[in-house]
């Protein structure tokens, strides 16, 4: 404890409370980094394996054929030969209800064309997209 040049009495907290261990500010610094670069390693890691996936599907276009008939033109991409990949197809009536659907397996990359059979009239088919096995998510 000491006087300031008001006469105030003026206590040293270090000298009260103890000063802080040297060595914390250091660990918690190290700490910090430590876990940023977990962080920036694990969202890097995701950006990559959500921008490369095995199986990518784009409908480039359908012919609805007859009553019961509706094919589909399909563009695949598969990152390598020997992925097994599963498409799905949709078609859909008048009234938006699920009249057909075809899950196929793609036998390689490019263009396929894939007939839906339906239960009536279809007015549009829509491809869902194609999973692989670690793929969840269909593209």
């Amino acid at each position: 404890m000491g006087w300031d040049d008001a006469g105030v009495t003026t206590t040293d907290l270090a000298d009260r409370y103890g000063a802080p261990a040297p060595w914390r500010r250091k660990a918690l610094l190290v700490a910090s980094v430590a876990l940023a670069a977990a962080f920036l390693g694990w969202l890097g890691w995701t950006v990559w394996a959500q921008s490369t996936p095995e199986v990518e599907s784009a409908m480039i276009g359908y012919d609805l054929v007859g009553e019961h008939e509706a094919t589909a033109t399909v563009h695949i991409d598969l990152a390598d030969d020997d992925v097994e990949a599963t498409c799905l197809l949709r078609a859909y009536a008048k009234d938006h209800s699920v009249v057909g659907e075809l899950s196929f397996t793609p036998t390689g990359s490019g263009r396929t064309e894939q007939t839906v059979r339906t239960e009536r009239r279809a007015t549009s088919v829509e491809l869902i997209g194609c999973t692989a096995p670690g793929q969840n998510r269909p593209r």
